[in-house]
């Protein structure tokens, strides 16, 4: 084997080089934020930090490295083998699928869930049941992914024909004279009916920021506006809009991350099963159910370059309001 020259080396070496390359990887992300200038303030930090440093390495830097580190081995942990597990993620039709089913995830969810969130929050700004509008949407907050998709998989609970259906979604098909499905085994889209779980959830969080965000906006900008003749849509996209940018930009990339860590609602609705599997749940079958600790960590290496772009780009939007205030 090509990498054969690498199994000589002792462990400890393979993990200083990993702390290594985590340790380079958060210097690059220090690096896009402005750090202190002064001595002074720099002890401060320091000591205002040691205690989150602290467990950072312990809940973070060593699990990260551990897992980084087991990417590159077999199952046992013993037998170097590379880029195998890698090479193993684009090899698998079923892996592809759980790639495929990822990007569906990212594609869909953050999108959704921001323009819902903005939409709502422009249609109920100053209205007179904003209250109580807001409440409706941000309720599902207040509950877990766990406790959301339990009650949607009561929504689309199936009941054969001859049956009366429990499930809402199944009853409102017979209303309408068609027949009951089983939704959540049906490909592709049980995906997009998981999909709709998270959005349910994330509308009432990009409400809520974006909801402010709109208050934010200078009235007398508003009322110049309309004094010059703008519309509802010409308010929206000239005004509304360019204003809240920025926070829009956060809600979407907040969302963005969120989804790609998504494992509770697969896990519980589905399992992970007919074909709705995606990378954060097929990492955990892989490392502890099926016991191939090697490919698991990959995916979970996989998943974590995937989310370093993210936080980086919210680094800069961050270190740019910074320079800016």
């Amino acid at each position: 084997m090509e990498f054969s020259f690498l199994n000589e080396l002792p462990k400890i070496v393979w993990m200083l080089i990993g702390i290594a390359v985590f340790l380079a990887v958060i210097g690059l992300l220090l690096v896009l934020v402005d750090l202190p200038r002064t001595r002074r303030d720099r002890w401060q930090a320091f000591l205002f930090l040691a205690p989150a440093l602290l467990l950072l390495l312990g809940g973070i830097v060593y699990p990260g490295v551990r897992t980084t580190l087991l990417s590159f081995y077999d199952r046992s942990g013993e037998t170097f083998v590379g880029l195998d597990n890698y090479l193993w993620m684009f090899e698998r039709p079923e892996i592809l699928q759980v790639l495929f089913n990822t990007l569906l995830w990212v594609l869909f969810a953050p999108l959704l869930s921001t323009a819902i969130g903005l939409v709502y929050s422009v249609l109920v700004d100053r209205s007179r049941f904003e209250p109580i509008a807001k409440s409706l949407v941000f309720m599902p907050m207040a509950i877990s992914f766990v406790g959301a998709s339990i009650i949607w998989r009561f929504v689309f609970a199936y009941r054969p024909a001859d049956q009366e259906q429990y499930g809402l979604f199944n009853q409102i098909v017979v209303w309408l004279g068609g027949e009951p499905r089983l939704w959540l085994l049906e490909q592709p889209i049980n995906t997009f009916l998981l999909i709709l779980v998270l959005i349910w959830v994330q509308a009432g969080f990009a409400m809520v920021v974006l909801s402010a965000a709109i208050k934010a906006i200078p009235a007398d900008m508003v009322e110049a506006a309309r004094i010059d003749g703008a519309g509802p849509f010409n308010l929206f996209f000239r005004i509304t809009l360019p204003t809240v940018w920025p926070t829009l930009l956060v809600v979407f990339i907040t969302i963005t991350v969120q989804t790609l860590k998504v494992f509770d609602i697969v896990r519980t609705m589905t399992g992970g099963n007919y074909g709705t599997s995606v990378i954060a749940n097929e990492m955990y079958s892989q490392a502890f159910q099926q016991g191939q600790t090697g490919q698991g960590s990959a995916l979970a290496v996989f998943l974590f370059v995937l989310v370093i772009p993210l936080v980086v780009v919210q680094i800069r939007r961050m270190r740019k309001a910074r320079e800016l205030a």
